[in-house]
């Protein structure tokens, strides 16, 4: 049994290095998904695969059966003996491998004590919640019901539950909560979180396995954030300041999909940051030969007739197709001088593109005819008729081999027409592979080409960003940087402003979110007196969460001079103003520490509410203080239900401590 767990720790723990070195920054949410999944399954089923004795690295263990043991004394060791009592030399092995024997007894035991323990934990968080759900008030919105909770607590969902106090937030708040769980529940994230939780049951001793839990927890978080921003009606900055003001210190049980206050950063980040490109996915296909190594490394040898049958099948051929059925119809609409064609083929594949007219000659009119339009891919080949300005008909697509042959001469290989056909539309020249090659681009891949030559990413476009400084982006940054018409004006504009870290993935960040060189000379004029560094991270989470001059300011001129970039992140996100501030001011809290003010925030906390525990005898109360009684419940309507119960103590302490021997 031992071995079989410590096994399976290992395995998860090198799946979750893997993931951490490799695949965590990709967007591929929900192909990471799947891996996380798949690989806590992996965990606890490859042990139990034999592997071919010829790939095994392991000796088939060969077991002896003995009927009898024998004890024997060697001559050279009779005067030793002769030292000792035989008797004790027996009760001195006997006790050395009774030894082991109890050690490893023990930690048998002490490791099903921890699996009994953490899955009553397991079972407990099940049944309340499932209390919860059916003895809180609720509403049905379809298959979802919506749980109302009081205090505190930030939302969560469960199975099909939502939880969440109404009451808290405002319309449009409450209106993306609500979308956001609905995702969780309908992509059934919570059999993730089961599952996860499950691990944890048998993997209880295993740090890895904790984080795990927590990487699986993030990328869900992460997938249903770009689920959201999918949404027509939902807009980026909007839905990254509800994440801010709905984060709260109280979580919710560990099966539940929730809001972490540590995670919303991250979250903020990764919504902003630039898009995995479709050729990163090489990295996911090293997993496999990783797990093949410990299969090979550690598992018990099968004989080698048992497994003939599985390790010759024959390898699956995947031919991966990104263009264009060479046949289908047409529909055209002629306005000015370009004519805009529309090529159906199938039922759902659909694409345009728009022709200057002077490429099209002898256009039928008003009768059946044909028409054709070459360009260096190949030539398409119409066939139908115009009525006026609208025309329709059939079409077909042929090759241009001379074409294909010059592109592999550059080492770029097209095995079908239909790539071609893509090339055709947007009207790639074997002199734009030159191009980029003479430009330092060795390696470019044959799909790497069609958005670039339609985004006309041309040799002046590029020599321009690497005037302008950016030397070390590849061929996947063109295509964003293009996109976003980021060009040598804005570079020059965003480092005049004072940003140093000038590379592509810094640029293509900064876009994205509309900053530019006026905001990040206000952003470093407001932190010019911070102790953080002005990086883009900062930058971008100031945007996001619209914090302005104005903002800093209104701090200065209360005394806070130099409140760090995270202080003004937490403060905005908590809605700590300076006016709030002033109030404790004013009651006589001055230079108060602005970690202080984030903890008073989180829980609600005002001058008014330290005077009520004041009016009950509590004088120079300590803020920490006050924070804690508040987060376990111990308030002034408590304090005074326990009073008259007799409980009548001099220290707040001592009410924080009952009401957490008391609860609710």
């Amino acid at each position: 049994m031992i071995p079989y767990i410590l096994y399976t720790a290992l395995i998860l723990s090198a799946c979750l290095l893997f993931y951490k070195l490799l695949l965590q920054k990709e967007t591929f949410f929900r192909l990471n998904r799947f891996v996380l999944i798949g690989c806590m399954v992996v965990a606890f089923t490859l042990p139990l695969i034999p592997v071919p004795q010829q790939l095994s690295f392991r000796k088939e263990n060969t077991t002896i059966a003995v009927p009898e043991t024998k004890i024997t004394v060697e001559k050279t060791k009779v005067a030793e003996v002769k030292s000792k009592p035989v008797a004790k030399v027996f009760v001195e092995e006997a006790n050395q491998n009774f030894n082991v024997d109890m050690v490893l007894k023990g930690l048998v035991y002490l490791y099903w004590f921890g699996v009994i323990i953490f899955l009553l934990n397991f079972l407990m968080q099940a049944v309340i919640l499932f209390y919860k759900a059916h003895s809180a008030s609720s509403i049905q919105d379809g298959k979802f019901r919506i749980v109302e909770i009081t205090g505190d607590k930030a939302p969560c969902s469960f199975a099909n539950n939502i939880f969440i106090n109404p009451e808290k937030y405002e319309w449009e708040t409450y209106n993306q909560i609500l979308q956001h769980e609905k995702i969780h529940i309908e992509q059934k994230h919570t059999i993730d979180l089961l599952l996860a939780e499950l691990v944890l049951v048998f993997q209880w001793f295993n740090p890895f396995a904790w984080q795990w839990r927590k990487t699986l927890e993030i990328n869900l978080e992460f997938l249903t954030d770009h689920q959201m921003l999918q949404h027509d009606t939902v807009e980026k900055e909007s839905y990254q300041f509800s994440l801010l003001k709905v984060a709260a210190p109280h979580f919710p049980l560990s099966l539940t999909t929730n809001y972490n206050q540590s995670l919303i950063k991250k979250r903020i980040i990764m919504m902003n940051s630039k898009k995995s490109n479709v050729h990163t996915t090489w990295k996911y296909f090293f997993l496999v030969p990783v797990l093949v190594l410990f299969a090979c490394l550690f598992n018990q040898p099968a004989a080698q007739a048992k497994v003939l049958s599985s390790i010759e099948e024959p390898k699956a051929q995947s031919h991966i197709q990104n263009g264009m059925d060479t046949e289908g119809n047409w529909f055209a609409t002629i306005k000015d001088k370009t004519v805009n064609i529309q090529f159906k083929s199938g039922e759902n594949d659909n694409s345009s593109s728009t022709f200057q007219l002077s490429e099209l000659s002898n256009l039928p009119k008003d009768k059946q005819g044909e028409f054709s339009l070459t360009r260096e891919a190949g030539t398409i080949n119409f066939v139908g008729k115009f009525e006026g300005n609208s025309g329709m008909g059939t079409y077909k697509f042929t090759a241009n081999k001379d074409f294909n042959a010059a592109l592999a001469k550059e080492g770029i290989t097209v095995a079908d027409d239909s790539d071609l056909m893509v090339y055709f539309m947007v009207n790639l020249k074997t002199s734009y592979v030159k191009m980029l090659k003479k430009n330092g681009y060795k390696d470019i891949d044959k799909d790497q080409l069609i958005p670039l030559a339609a985004l006309d990413v041309n040799e002046d476009y590029i020599k321009s960003l690497k005037q302008a400084g950016i030397t070390d982006f590849d061929l996947e940054d063109l295509i964003p940087l293009k996109s976003l018409n980021i060009d040598k004006a804005f570079i020059e504009e965003i480092r005049k402003a004072g940003y140093k870290k000038i590379t592509a993935e810094n640029i293509i960040a900064l876009k994205s979110q509309n900053i530019d060189g006026k905001y990040i000379s206000d952003f470093n004029n407001s932190a010019k007196d911070n102790n953080d560094d002005s990086d883009e991270d900062n930058i971008v989470a100031f945007k996001s969460l619209n914090i302005d001059k104005q903002f800093v300011d209104s701090f200065k001129a209360i005394g806070y001079n130099n409140l760090s970039n995270s202080d003004l992140i937490a403060f905005k996100s908590l809605d700590v103003t300076a006016q709030y501030i002033t109030e404790f001011q004013k009651a006589g809290y001055k230079n108060v520490d602005p970690e202080n003010f984030i903890a008073m925030k989180s829980q609600n906390i005002t001058p008014d509410l330290i005077n009520q525990y004041k009016q009950l005898g509590f004088n120079d109360l300590d803020l920490d203080e006050v924070v804690g009684a508040k987060a376990v419940g111990a308030t002034p309507a408590f304090i005074k239900s326990m009073r008259e119960k007799g409980h009548d103590f001099k220290s707040l302490e001592k009410y924080i401590s009952l009401k957490a021997v008391v609860g609710n």
